[in-house]
């Protein structure tokens, strides 16, 4: 689709969540590029204007910033007062916590925000923006899910089940909405360099040799496969992976997956 044609299905402005580093901010360019007008939220107000500043520059289109914590349960009104009834054409749910650490080693609360960032972010801002993009018979959602989400795995059980509810979401609201003309695109990344993702890496030469994919290429991947899939998963060889897996017992697919993720780092929160 060339740009002209996406900021007619997707514009006049995208709301990226989680934009301000990674693959949010890495939307962000590649809409803004395809001409698309921002209003990009983010917890870290630094780091958000810096970003806004760069697109700003590069791109000339018009960009808003909205400094908010995902995770409050007013989301949704703070969301609306900001955009002041401008028109969203696509809502782009990036952020995320993505702690790694043994389940019984989270504090319940820590488990309840990330329940909040994860999942209940995406879905009260989808209740805000979904009506009236239904109403005008146009429109895009992209949920960031996660090739964790297909199994558990060892230091990843809360995040990997926040991003199963996130593609099984994306699967629904992809039937129910693409019909009255709103396309969703779920997205299952494999790693991937952002911040976040460093967080959980360790360094040196006992450190696994994993394939890394770069934020721009995930999001080029996505925003290609927006209108024409359900769910895309970003590279060749993370789709072989995933090919494999399913093809394996369940048992198998976990005690894999566990034994890569055990080895990642704890870290803190991180936004992927």
């Amino acid at each position: 689709m060339n740009a002209p044609a996406f900021r007619s299905r997707y514009g006049p402005r995208a709301l990226v969540a989680g934009a301000a580093v990674g693959l949010g901010i890495e939307y962000a360019r590649q809409l803004a590029e395809r001409g698309l007008d921002l209003l990009m939220l983010d917890r870290d107000a630094g780091p958000l204007a810096a970003a806004a500043n760069e697109i700003r520059a590069a791109h000339g289109v018009d960009v808003d910033t909205l400094t908010v914590d995902l995770a409050q349960p007013n989301i949704a009104a703070v969301v609306e007062r900001a955009l002041a009834g401008r028109e969203i054409g696509l809502l782009v749910y990036n952020a995320a916590l993505g702690t790694v650490a043994p389940f019984l080693e989270l504090s319940p609360a820590h488990c309840d925000t990330m329940l909040d960032v994860n999942c209940h972010g995406p879905l009260r801002l989808i209740h805000l923006l979904a009506p009236a993009m239904v109403q005008r018979g146009r429109g895009g959602i992209v949920l960031m899910s996660s090739m964790s989400g297909n199994y558990g795995s060892a230091q990843l059980a809360v995040y990997a089940a926040t991003k199963a509810f996130t593609l099984v979401l994306g699967d629904a609201l992809w039937s129910e909405l693409g019909a009255r003309g709103v396309d969703v695109l779920t997205v299952q990344p494999g790693s991937t360099r952002t911040p976040g993702w460093l967080t959980s890496q360790r360094s040196g030469d006992d450190a696994p040799a994993l394939p890394v994919m770069e934020p721009a290429d995930v999001v080029r991947e996505a925003l290609d496969a927006l209108g024409s899939e359900p769910c895309v998963i970003p590279g060749e060889m993370n789709q072989q992976g995933a090919a494999i897996m399913h093809r394996m017992k369940r048992r198998e697919a976990i005690e894999l997956m566990s034994a890569i993720t055990s080895q990642l780092v704890r870290n803190d929160r991180a936004t992927s």
